[in-house]
């Protein structure tokens, strides 16, 4: 500790006796971490009170965001704009276009001087990096080409390794000429209305995760845009009037309009049309499904209008501001796999009127597939066929009449002592009278069997019944169906270049909707599937999906949707899970 210490004395001279004690303490914790670049650089991360402090990379000592916003004069500092801070957090240099001149010139560095990223209108470093050329070099250049190489910013993995919290607000210094100008400017507005009085205050920087949309303008005005999204402007301030908002949306640029537009459908559509079964969804689908079908009449979401370009940015951005979390499932695809649906700005969004009805009937339609998927109950019965007649009507059955298992065990046992044919030497056998042989057994059987079994008897006799089936849906009345029901059926086939799919039918007989079972698999493998009409089966469809997903299929049918296995066929076709050599 002594020795980092003195490290740290050496490295940063400017820091005085107290401000090193506070940064590197004798009583208090401070802990050492290993951790690798993604270049595969080893760095040494020291950590005080939950938050990294300083990192060490080939032996030379620099501060994390955390201690420079306690100490914000550590290092010379270079303003840039708003937006930059994005495509720095995503491991960009600072190119020195980026850099904002200050009117009382650039701080005087040379190259390879370690130096802070502060975002205009706030002191407040949100990068460190180290410069590639001089403070000469710079303007001798006209400010053009590569002025620091960012090392760690804002919202990286090595600031999430503290307690992820935004940068402070530090107001920018300011000089006496710019005092009193600013002074002047307070005595001119004192004269004026405070409601019509606009303050010239210097933007602050707010980090995207803690804004919300009530004190948010959108995520493009932390691309130094100052706009409101339309989802804000449908809720204007009491003392707004309505032809004063619509005076500031006309004032808007086409591109500000279209990045509001965005903002808007996407907390739309994660409102009120996404549902956590639908994760992971398809980026492509989210923007082409959901977003699209909330853009309001007359209006066209365009993201190359946009200051975003890419709504693969767009998406960056609300990931950045911890709202969703999008990963790449599969090679170039990328998926939402998941949302925070407890988020300040989503809660806070408003339906826009014009889509109030119909999200209320789009919200019920919601909940109506949204509802909890039960297995219906199946019990197999029993009619009395017209060879059986002779058998049952002696319990005052007819033909037609319709038995549960239970109910044929206790007639014919009825019927056995009734007319004692239970073998007095052995009371495991029933004498086989002329109706038992005539209902239960064949011409070929009839001069052979004197006696059966009671096992033998019962199986016979619901051999020879006619097979029916009551499918018991959840909150319905029960149905009762010809034959025994036909399990789900589960195949594999093979298409060209060699290509298999996974084919499924027979689901609407257990109440589940093709359709859903198709979009659920799709979402669940990322694979392909369709609906088509099921061969030989009137008013049936199968589903089809890339594949052999029977794995994932078992799954979803025997956990998710709790239906016995008894009535699933094709399980054994799964693909064998072997070791990877």
């Amino acid at each position: 500790r002594r020795k980092l210490r003195s490290e740290v004395a050496a490295a940063f001279p400017t820091l005085s006796t107290e401000q090193l004690a506070e940064l590197v303490p004798n009583k208090e914790e401070l802990n050492v971490i290993k951790i690798h670049s993604h270049k595969g650089e080893a760095i040494t991360v020291y950590m005080n009170h939950r938050n990294p402090i300083l990192f060490e990379a080939e032996k030379v000592l620099y501060p994390t965001v955390y201690t420079l916003w306690v100490y914000p004069d550590l290092l010379p500092a270079f303003t840039t704009w708003p937006p930059v801070l994005q495509k720095l957090a995503g491991g960009a240099d600072l190119m020195l276009p980026g850099v904002v001149v200050p009117p009382s010139g650039l701080p005087r560095v040379q190259r390879g001087t370690l130096c802070a990223v502060t975002l205009l209108g706030s002191r407040a470093p949100v990068a460190v990096g180290v410069a590639t050329m001089s403070t000469e070099e710079m303007l001798a250049a006209g400010m053009k080409g590569k002025g620091f190489a960012v090392l760690h910013t804002h919202l990286d993995h090595l600031w999430e390794y503290g307690d992820k919290s935004s940068p402070p607000t530090l107001a920018p210094l300011v000089t006496d000429s710019a005092a009193k100008e600013s002074a002047g400017d307070e005595e001119e507005l004192q004269g004026k209305e405070p409601g019509s009085s606009c303050s010239p205050e210097p933007q602050q920087h707010v980090d995207i995760r803690a804004l919300s949309l009530k004190d948010r303008d959108t995520c493009a005005e932390l691309l130094g845009k100052e706009e409101l999204p339309e989802s804000r402007a449908a809720e204007p301030a009491e003392h707004a009037s309505t032809e004063d908002q619509q005076e500031a949306e006309d004032s808007r640029t086409p591109q500000e309009q279209m990045d509001a537009l965005f903002i808007q459908c996407f907390f739309h559509a994660l409102k009120c049309k996404v549902k956590k079964s639908d994760l992971p969804l398809l980026t492509s689908t989210f923007l082409g499904s959901h977003m699209v079908s909330c853009c309001p009449a007359g209006k066209q979401l365009d993201i190359k209008k946009s200051s975003y370009k890419k709504f693969s940015k767009f998406l960056q951005c609300m990931q950045h501001q911890r709202i969703l979390q999008v990963k790449e499932l599969s090679k170039g695809v990328e998926s939402i796999v998941d949302v925070d649906w407890k988020h300040p700005d989503i809660k806070a969004f408003a339906v826009p009127e014009e889509f109030s009805s119909a999200s209320a009937a789009q919200d019920s339609k919601s909940e109506d597939r949204e509802k909890v998927y039960h297995a219906p109950e199946i019990i197999p019965l029993y009619g009395v066929s017209t060879k059986m007649i002779p058998l049952f009507q002696e319990s005052g059955h007819r033909k037609g009449s319709i038995l549960s298992s239970n109910e044929v065990r206790n007639i014919i046992i009825n019927y056995v002592k009734s007319n004692e044919l239970v073998d007095e030497t052995n009371k495991n056998f029933v004498k086989v009278n002329a109706i038992l042989c005539d209902c239960l057994l064949d011409k070929s059987e009839q001069d052979e069997i004197s006696h059966l079994k009671w096992d033998e008897l019962l199986s016979r006799c619901l051999e020879r019944l006619q097979p029916l089936h009551q499918v018991t849906f959840s909150g319905q009345e029960p149905v009762v169906r010809k034959g025994n029901i036909e399990p789900i059926d589960i195949s594999i086939a093979q298409r060209s270049s060699n290509k298999k799919v996974t084919i499924i039918k027979n689901l609407e007989l257990y109440g589940l909707d093709p359709q859903c079972v198709a979009n659920t698999l799709q979402q669940k493998v990322q694979a392909s599937a369709t609906i088509s009409p099921a061969p030989g089966a009137k008013d049936r469809v199968q589903v089809q999906i890339q594949g052999n997903q029977i794995h994932h299929l078992a799954k979803m049918l025997l956990e998710e949707y709790q239906l016995p296995r008894k009535y699933i066929q094709g399980l054994e076709k799964a693909p064998k899970l072997g070791r990877k050599k």
